[in-house]
This record gives structure tokens, C-alpha cells and sequence, in this order.
């Protein structure tokens, strides 16, 4: 990784664009990616901010950078979309039990639906500053007095995906690209949504021969800051992006989870998932509990939006989850270094979003397997049961996390 220093401090030619934003669009392709996109409907420049006045998303032109599609492809025809806006997968392509390719992550067909002041969404995004929610929107990092105050932009209570304009809402820059991986980076300034230190960080793709999509990400600060990244893929593994993943099959390997308050805020308990609605250990459908009445599933809006304490205990050469479906046949194999996953079902979709091919996201359409450190971590890793999810660094401690996604067919 490039040395930070000579990013920060070198000046700003280190880190200036070879492109322009200003030059003129090519014509729009002919060819379409696999999964129906058009790669001209990505190709375009843009910045996010946030108006803290108008409460409002707006445009930055004056920082807009180059957007556009990426795509991975195996000799096994299997196909991943990704786009440097906010890091995102947009499609994967995999064979289903009868050899056709089928699309099992939601997303959409042109770059301007992921910009916030169309729909606010985290599709298919690598998160950061901090994945998920810091409590209070404030902590504070281990040896100093003053806390660190961030925004509360999670219903005006706590901090959620990094800020208003966290990391899913800018344009990472490209450091490589071939047939089957992509590198991007982010140059994040101290201050960032009001996070300490300078950082530099990078997120790689990777689709091998086996049909794994590999994730590493990495990142170095200037000073002792807090990061957790992970990516927020809406898998839907049916073979048809209209259905919901009710009748899909989970299991996690986790014996405990974190149980949450009506915020979906960890109260810091860890418990057994024996007897519980949580209790995915042995494969089950993942809709089994959503009509139960149970009260963590309807505080999280009839569904799961919960963290699991993982067994594998940061071997990400075990498989931490799988889910599969039985109408495809396809089988995802999940594996990480990190010490949680978050399992979130769509809760809050609800069929006004029109996606792919024009299809209304539904409420369950599909689930989230976010590889993490536990939610609130830099406010509860000392707590009995939380000592493996430490989510500060240091410049001393460089930062590396992993999550790999495997497909097959189900035997």
C-alpha cells in the first residue's frame, strides 16, 4: 500500500486524477454485461455531499469524479458488475442447478439510482468509515479524555454506515483492474464525517476459478483512529430477483449473538442462541421466525438485523455461514477473518424501488451477510465476551479484513 505520508504530505499532485470530468462521454455500448446492464448507463462523474442546512443530499461538481462499471469474469462464465461508486457490486452472475446463469444480488441498472438523492441505499456498497452503528454517535479512543462526536444519522439517535456520506456515497479511485480483480482506493481526511485521522484505505475484488468472490480490505492511519468495513451485498440466491428469501436456507456458525434494543443497538449482552428464533446452527428456512411474535424480529422491522458471535473465531479458512436455495440450487459458502456477521433480511424494503429490469424490491427480497466487528465496538470491546472485536488502529497496527463468498451448486 502506498505510503501514507507522501499522500497527505507529499501534496495534492500525489493523489490528482489522470482523467477529466469535463471530457466528452463516449458513445453508449452496445454490449451488455451478462446481467442485462448497459456499462454506458455507469459511465459518468459525480460527488456526493451533505447540506447540513437543508438536510439534503446534494451534487458536488466541484470534486465529481470518474464513475464507472467493472467487470470480472471466470472461465466458468460466472460474472461480477462492480462499480468505484461506493465500492459496489451491482450484479453476479452464477450458475444455477440447470447451468443457466441466473443474478443473485439486487441492484440497479443505472449508476443515478445509488446516488442518495434518488434512493439513500446501501446496495451491494463497501461500508466504512465504520460499519454499522457506534452508539450515541460518540466514542472515545483508548488514552484520550475528549470523545469523539460524530453525526446521528440513524433516525437521529446514533451513528450508522460511517456518517451522511460515508463511504457507499463516494468514488473510490481505481488503482487496477483486470479480467478477474479490481482494486480501488479511498483517501479519507481527517475529519472525514468527523472521524480522526488521516486514512487511506483499499478494498480488492478477486473472482477465482472456484467461484468465490474474495474481498481483503486494508488501510493505514496517521493517528489512532476506529474501522470496521465490510460490504452490504443484497444476495438473493433463487434464480429470480422478484421473489423473497423466506423460503432461502441459513445456517450460521454462531452458538451466541448479540441481542439489541429497540434501536437495533447492542446492548452489550452476549447470548446463547439455544431455544431461540436465532438459532440457525442447524440449516433452516431463514422466514421460519418472521411471523412468530417475536420481539427482537419486530423491533427490527419483522425480519433479522442482528450481529452473530462467529465460531470460527477469525479462521477465515472456515465457513462462517451458508445460505442456499432449493428453487436455484445455489449454494454460498461464507468465510472471514472478522469476528462477527451481521445477518440483515430488507426489512425496510418496500416495493417502491424498482431495480434491475424494472423489478419492485419487496420487503425480504433479499439478506445481508455483513462480515464485522460487533456493533458499538469501540464503546463495548471491553465488555465480558467483546475482547475479539477491537475495532481501533493505530499507525503502528495496520488494518486487514476479509470476507470471501463461494457458489456452487447444492448436492
Amino acid at each position: 500500500m502506498t505510503n501514507l505520508k507522501s499522500i497527505f504530505f507529499g501534496g495534492a499532485a500525489a493523489v490528482a486524477f489522470l482523467c477529466s470530468c469535463n471530457s466528452a462521454k463516449q458513445p453508449e455500448s452496445v454490449t451488455l454485461t451478462k446481467s442485462g446492464i448497459n456499462p454506458a448507463d455507469y459511465d459518468t462523474c459525480m460527488a456526493v455531499a451533505y447540506d447540513y442546512e437543508t438536510r439534503a443530499f446534494v451534487p458536488d461538481t466541484a470534486n465529481a469524479k470518474p464513475i464507472k462499471l467493472y467487470t470480472l469474469t471466470n472461465s466458468n462464465g460466472m460474472e461480477v458488475c462492480i462499480t468505484n461508486f461506493g465500492g459496489r457490486i451491482v450484479s453476479i452472475m452464477v450458475p444455477n442447478k440447470n447451468g443457466e446463469l441466473v443474478d443473485v444480488a439486487c441492484g440497479f441498472d443505472k449508476v443515478e439510482n445509488y446516488f442518495p438523492w434518488n434512493y439513500e441505499t446501501d446496495f451491494g456498497c463497501s461500508v466504512g468509515r465504520y460499519a454499522n452503528r457506534i452508539n450515541g454517535a460518540t466514542f472515545t479512543i483508548p488514552g484520550e479524555e475528549a470523545p469523539v462526536v460524530l453525526d446521528k444519522n440513524n433516525n437521529g439517535v446514533h451513528s450508522l454506515h460511517g456518517g451522511f456520506t460515508g463511504w457507499q456515497y463516494q468514488v473510490y479511485d481505481v488503482v487496477s483492474a483486470s479480467e478477474n480483480s479490481l482494486t480501488i482506493k479511498r483517501i479519507s481526511p481527517d475529519g472525514d464525517n468527523k472521524f480522526p485521522g488521516n486514512v487511506e484505505a483499499s478494498v480488492t475484488f478477486a473472482l477465482d476459478e472456484d467461484n468465490a468472490i474474495s474481498i481483503t480490505y486494508e488501510a493505514v492511519t496517521d493517528k489512532p483512529t476506529v474501522l470496521n468495513m465490510t460490504n452490504h451485498t443484497y444476495f438473493n440466491l433463487s434464480g429470480d430477483l422478484n421473489n423473497t428469501i423466506d423460503e432461502s436456507i441459513l445456517q450460521v456458525n454462531a452458538d451466541s449473538y448479540t441481542p439489541a434494543d429497540s434501536t437495533y443497538m447492542p446492548t452489550g449482552e452476549i447470548r446463547s442462541v439455544e431455544g431461540t428464533a436465532f438459532d440457525f446452527r442447524t440449516p433452516k428456512a431463514i422466514g421460519t421466525d418472521f411471523n412468530a411474535g417475536n420481539p427482537e424480529i419486530e423491533a427490527a422491522g419483522g425480519g433479522y438485523d442482528h450481529n452473530w458471535c462467529l465460531n470460527t473465531k477469525g479462521d477465515e479458512t472456515k465457513v462462517c455461514a451458508t445460505l442456499s436455495d432449493p428453487r436455484s440450487g445455489i449454494k454460498m459458502d461464507m468465510y472471514t477473518n472478522e469476528p462477527g456477521v451481521q445477518c440483515y433480511t430488507a426489512n425496510f424494503q418496500d416495493g417502491t424501488r424498482p431495480g434491475k429490469g424494472g423489478i419492485l424490491y419487496q420487503k425480504h427480497c433479499a439478506i445481508c451477510l455483513e462480515s464485522q466487528k460487533y456493533p458499538d465496538s469501540p464503546n463495548k470491546y471491553d465488555l465480558p465476551g467483546w475482547e475479539n472485536s477491537n475495532a481501533f488502529i493505530t499507525p503502528d497496527m495496520p488494518y486487514r479484513s476479509f470476507c470471501k463468498y463461494k457458489f456452487s451448486v447444492m448436492k
